[in-house]
């Protein structure tokens, strides 16, 4: 065996005439002797488990693997592994050196949000891992992705409406250079919906598609979804009812046995107010006021 030559394999991916390849790069060893290389290409084909695409011996320090849509399909996780050997003699080799995974595809940055029923904004990231490839001279050179929400609700409840919103119905993905992992970026906000309903938290998944991809690796993708966890957030109440009882937001109880139009509640933070009226139901009798009229705003 060759001594340990740490050949640091790694992927980077590539346009090459305008078609997507995966670079496996690898520190070669000092020129002396000559040294040849093989490099295996492999993905993942279930959790643990691989399967070998190609293998390719070359004097060069890299190896390329296209990403034809057959052997190499858009949502693969590859490997490039590689051993060097004496040119002569095969059997005086290096051990073999693996590359980390390289995610080929569209990703969700996070890959999952927990958020809460509280009005805020939180920020997305949808990115391609590869470069994307303008399949002719007259075509706009992008990838859009249609985006789309559902709810998952609990294993207890029938799924409701969505309980997130997005900023957006569909990015687009413009063709950049590579760097940080990332080809091309857009950016979604998510929302959670203040549903004033005490549901517990419930789950949301967000998909993306891509619509109408003239690019055939694209055709037949579907990106990871991202899972959304709205965490429930207790909701304010304040009534007014008959004649007329009122409890507050804060839970102060006490009546009030005026006629006329009362400012009910008011937002400090929006334009929201609600306006009640009192009429005198109690006659001769007694002085009561009772609710006749309401206005929201």
């Amino acid at each position: 065996k060759l001594a340990s030559l740490a050949l640091q394999p790694a992927i980077t991916p590539e346009l090459v005439q305008g078609r997507v390849h995966l670079k496996c790069s690898y520190s070669p060893p000092p020129p002396e002797p000559p040294v040849q290389f093989r490099v295996l290409w492999s993905c993942l084909s279930s959790p643990g488990k691989r399967e070998q695409i190609q293998q390719e011996t070359t004097l060069e320090p890299f190896s390329y693997m296209e990403m034809d849509g057959a052997n190499l399909r858009l949502g693969d996780t590859v490997f490039c592994t590689v051993t060097a050997f004496r040119r002569g003699s095969p059997e005086q080799q290096s051990l073999p050196e693996d590359s980390k995974g390289f995610y080929a595809g569209i990703k969700f940055l996070p890959e999952s949000l927990e958020i809460a029923e509280d009005g805020k904004e939180h920020v997305l990231t949808v990115l391609s891992t590869v470069p994307i490839a303008c399949p002719g001279q007259d075509d706009s050179c992008k990838i859009t992705l249609q985006l789309s929400t559902e709810d998952l609700g609990k294993s207890s409840q029938v799924p409701g409406p969505p309980d997130i919103v997005l900023s957006a119905c569909q990015v687009d993905l413009l063709p950049g250079p590579c760097s940080g992992g990332s080809c091309a970026a857009a950016r979604v906000t998510v929302t959670a919906v203040t549903d004033f309903a005490q549901d517990g938290s419930r789950v949301s998944r967000l998909s993306a598609r891509p619509a109408a991809p003239g690019h055939v690796l694209w055709r037949a993708y579907t990106p990871r979804d991202v899972k959304v966890t709205v965490r429930d957030l207790p909701t304010g109440n304040c009534y007014s009812f008959t004649d007329p009882h009122i409890i507050t937001f804060d839970g102060w109880r006490y009546d009030s046995h005026k006629i006329g139009t009362f400012l009910l509640s008011r937002s400090e933070s929006r334009a929201f107010e609600v306006h009640v009226r009192q009429w005198d139901c109690g006659g001769h009798r007694s002085a009561t006021a009772c609710n006749c009229g309401v206005a929201a705003r």
